[in-house]
This record gives structure tokens, sequence and C-alpha cells, in this order.
């Protein structure tokens, strides 16, 4: 397996514990320094443990969350890799950017940031259909 799959596996084994609702999945892929997230509509969290009982928060309980990561990218530059994809949760489609440090014990999360896309043809535009060029 070279980097790029190795990173779009732990990407993907993400979105299986996020899917199942199994937060021990979501801790053990979590870095332990440095991790942020921002969760839509949330404001920014600083450190594992606000970022892990977060996850709880949100999953404990929960029956399993309909989520589908579409069309992921991955770029690597050393030890840091991101991954950008769409996020498809339940009729919602986010836009979303996974943070990766390697590790002694492999590629593991440092960030996780989704935010809603406002505009489903802008959105289309990112599989390659044109979309007015605006900021916002």
């Amino acid at each position: 397996m070279n980097e790029d799959e190795a990173v779009l596996a732990i990407n993907a084994a993400y979105y299986r514990a996020f899917a199942a609702a199994d937060v021990a999945a979501i801790e053990r892929l979590w870095a332990f320094d440095g991790v942020t997230c921002v969760h839509p509509g949330w404001r920014p969290l600083v450190g594992r443990h606000d970022v892990v009982r977060s996850y709880r928060d949100i999953l404990s309980g929960a029956p399993a969350v309909p989520i589908t990561c579409r069309e992921p990218k991955v770029v690597i530059t050393g030890d840091f890799a991101r991954v950008v994809c769409l996020e498809i949760v339940g009729p919602v489609l986010l836009a979303a950017t996974n943070c990766f440090v390697r590790t002694g014990q492999g590629w593991l999360m440092a960030h996780h940031q989704a935010s809603q896309i406002a505009d489903m043809d802008r959105a289309r535009a990112g599989a390659g259909e044109k979309a007015p060029r605006t900021l916002n």
C-alpha cells in the first residue's frame, strides 16, 4: 500500500466509524497532540479531550448515522496529509477537510472540518460542471 492509499484507508475508517456511531473506533483514529475539529455550525474545538468528547456527545445513544464520503482527494507533504472531500449526511451535502499526521502508529487524524454547501449548483461545479465565480 502506498502513502496515498494508506491515508485514504484511515480516512475511510473514520467515515465507517462515524456511520456506525462507534466512538471507541473514532477515538483510536485521532492523534494525541495538537488536534482540532470544527463540526458544522460549531465553534472550533482544540485538544484531544474536547474533540473526542464532541464525538461522544454527537453519537452517544444515536442510531447509525447515514454519512458517506465522496470524491476524496489526498495531498501529502512530508508527515502531514490532508483529504478534501464531499460528505453526504442524509440529505445534507458538506465540504470536508480531514488532516492526518504520520506517527509511530501510522497515520492518525489531527483535524476535521466540515461545512454545509449552500448551493447545490456550486456543489455540482466541484464535479466538473461550470458555476458562477463568487465568494459567497
